[in-house]
């Protein structure tokens, strides 16, 4: 394994699958102005890297993410001063830069929510495309406790993941959701029980990585796409655009590889061509 650390976002490589660990654990791994950065250009470094085909996502410490730093929002201070024309423009540029990134990242990825994902957290794992929790995972749409409103996407990307009146639901009441709940919505795809090693979340969605590093790249790739722009299309532009990607697919190296497999009764070696 290779590793490269940066000051509040940690990057390593294991074969295809890069993990990227947010490393703020005694802020509970809220966002700073560094750490949204940071987490952008890891999945830059992620996306840019043919080797990689699967990204796993993480919290150092006992939480996933607080979300904004409660303490800098008290004071006004980094993301949070300014008047109010300034705060949206620190919003758009700053940490609304993260769900636009994801939304144009290809590659799966995998969160392993170690503990609470609050405010921003929920939502930075509602980008996510598979959601795996631990025993210590907890989820709360908190914002309005606060006196705010979910400013990075929280209100589209929650519905998105577990329906519109649940969504609604969390957002209006700040309750939170614990990982048993939390499985039975939709909002976790997997509950692992991590109560006696914190590494057997960490082994369970690097496993669900390689799973789909196994796969063809290139459909993989599409495959989300597709699944991800279809949600706001008409059926016919769905099927236009289903067939636009399965003339792309049909005709790559690794589509002939893997119906060779299946026939020949082995493991397919795909290149990503």
């Amino acid at each position: 394994m290779t590793a490269a650390a940066t000051p509040e976002v940690r990057y390593a490589v294991d074969g295809p699958v890069a993990t990227i660990t947010l490393d703020r654990p005694d802020a509970r791994n809220a966002y700073s102005e560094a750490m949204v950065a940071e987490l952008v250009a890891a999945f830059d470094r992620a996306d840019d890297d043919p080797a990689i085909r699967a990204v796993v996502l993480t919290g150092a410490g006992k939480a996933f993410s607080a979300g904004g730093d409660l303490k800098r929002m008290r004071d006004r201070r980094g993301m949070f001063d300014g008047d109010s024309a300034a705060l949206r423009t620190r919003y758009i540029r700053g940490i609304q830069s993260i769900p636009r990134r994801l939304d144009r990242f290809d590659k799966p990825v995998v969160a392993a929510v170690n503990g609470p994902a609050i405010g921003a957290g929920c939502d930075l794992a509602c980008m996510c495309d598979i959601r795996i929790g631990g025993r210590r995972a907890l989820f709360g749409s908190t914002f309005v406790k606060v006196g705010l409103v979910p400013g990075d996407g929280g209100a589209f990307l929650l519905a998105r993941v577990v329906g519109f009146p649940r969504a609604l639901e969390m957002i209006l009441t700040a309750r939170l959701v614990g990982p048993d709940e939390a499985a039975q919505m939709g909002l976790l795809n997997r509950v692992v029980d991590d109560s006696d090693d914190r590494q057997a979340l960490l082994t369970a969605a690097h496993e669900t990585a390689l799973q789909m590093a196994a796969l063809p790249p290139v459909a993989v790739q599409l495959a989300k796409r597709a699944a991800y722009r279809s949600w706001s299309m008409t059926l016919d532009e769905a099927l236009e655009l289903a067939a636009t990607y399965q003339g792309i697919t049909q005709r790559t190296d690794d589509h002939v590889e893997a119906v060779s497999a299946l026939l020949e009764k082995r493991e397919g070696r795909f290149s990503g061509q």
